[in-house]
């Protein structure tokens, strides 16, 4: 087993969900990332923890046998919502085949079985939790890279001194957290302000997502206004979508458009009420991540990049005073900020062409 392997089981029991002996543990995985799940199993069995293999997550090609089968009459399945509330911990590693496997499935049947799966979401975030990624083949592939180039990709971006970069993210969250105001300029088409008094940032150094990377916090909801165009692709229920718009009024998309899959756009900003308005303001900062792969768990970490999640906000980042913009959804598109760019907080320039001030 390569090493790095081992390691980066250590970094997620150790560091990213703090195994403690007697956890029940449930790691869902799909059957490539097998390496990766004999080393966590090895690390909760010397935590003296209680581990479960599932491939609900991973299993792609299922959920689309599911999904294409069932048509869009879902409900929240009680006996896996009843699995998830006796966990302690819940690992979930991405890892597939075929990165692209549910890219025939109708967007509606997918924001369907959202909606029905959203108390067990609920629920897990509510556990000591990790997201991950095993490097496959498959996303080598959608990455462009060779598979043993991916593989030095993500370790270098998951094995790394997570207390090092806690404390380089710790002086952005300095800056926001006392902060009302954010605008965020790039290019001709991105000029975009909203206010973000009240609500708290968060330093990501991977204790949920791993690997992490950013500051993230929510905007007051109706506080939105200017337009953005996310000039990196999204990739969205096996579809891309590229060259997204969006124009804000009231803290609303008003209007939208993408160059690709507009129709994936569409059906996203339709979900319920929520999908119109922003649920996250976050802001790249992993430096070991430096190229675009398909792949938001590290696309939104990336340096030199800001992204926006239209729908849920999460509850640890909205204040007690302010309301959290609630959604079935939550999905991220990304800004690139590294040339032609400035992000300012209460009129002050905090970051021009992706360098920050304490940088």
């Amino acid at each position: 087993m390569d090493p790095r392997i081992r390691e980066h089981a250590a970094v997620v029991a150790n560091h990213s969900v703090d195994l403690q002996e007697g956890d029940t543990v449930v790691v869902d995985a799909h059957p490539v990332a097998e390496d990766l799940v004999v080393a966590l199993f090895e690390e909760i069995g010397d935590a003296g923890a209680k581990p479960l293999w599932t491939v609900k997550r991973a299993g792609k090609r299922t959920s689309r046998a599911h999904l294409k089968a069932a048509g869009d009459d879902f409900e929240t399945p009680e006996h896996e919502l009843a699995l998830i509330e006796e966990t302690d911990v819940y690992i979930a590693v991405r890892a597939g085949p075929n990165a692209t496997e549910t890219s025939d499935v109708p967007p509606a049947t997918n924001t369907a079985y959202q909606q029905a799966y959203r108390p067990i979401q609920e629920e897990r975030l509510g556990k000591r939790w990790c997201l991950t990624q095993y490097p496959s083949p498959g996303n080598a592939q959608l990455a462009e890279m060779s598979t043993e180039g991916y593989e030095n990709f993500v370790w270098d971006a998951v094995n790394k001194d997570w207390d090092d970069q806690r404390e380089h993210q710790e002086q952005l969250v300095d800056l926001l957290n006392p902060a009302d105001e954010v605008r965020i300029k790039s290019g001709e088409e991105t000029d975009v302000t909203m206010s973000i008094a009240g609500n708290k940032a968060i330093n990501d150094h991977g204790k949920f997502n791993l690997p992490g990377g950013e500051v993230f916090t929510a905007p007051v909801v109706d506080s939105v206004e200017g337009t953005v165009r996310f000039d990196m692709p999204l990739y969205h229920q096996g579809r891309e979508v590229t060259d997204a718009f969006l124009e804000f009024e009231n803290g609303e998309v008003v209007s939208h458009e993408a160059e690709k899959n507009e129709a994936v756009l569409t059906e996203v900003l339709e979900t319920d009420d929520g999908a119109r308005r922003l649920g996250e303001l976050g802001i790249g900062m992993n430096r070991d991540i430096d190229v675009f792969t398909y792949n938001m768990l590290f696309d939104e970490k990336m340096g030199d990049t800001v992204h926006m999640a239209v729908g849920r906000a999460y509850d640890e980042t909205v204040g007690d005073d302010n309301e959290a913009n609630d959604s079935s959804i939550h999905v991220d598109m990304i800004v690139d900020m590294s040339e032609d760019s400035f992000i300012e907080v209460d009129g002050e320039t905090i970051q021009e062409n992706g360098t920050f001030v304490f940088e």
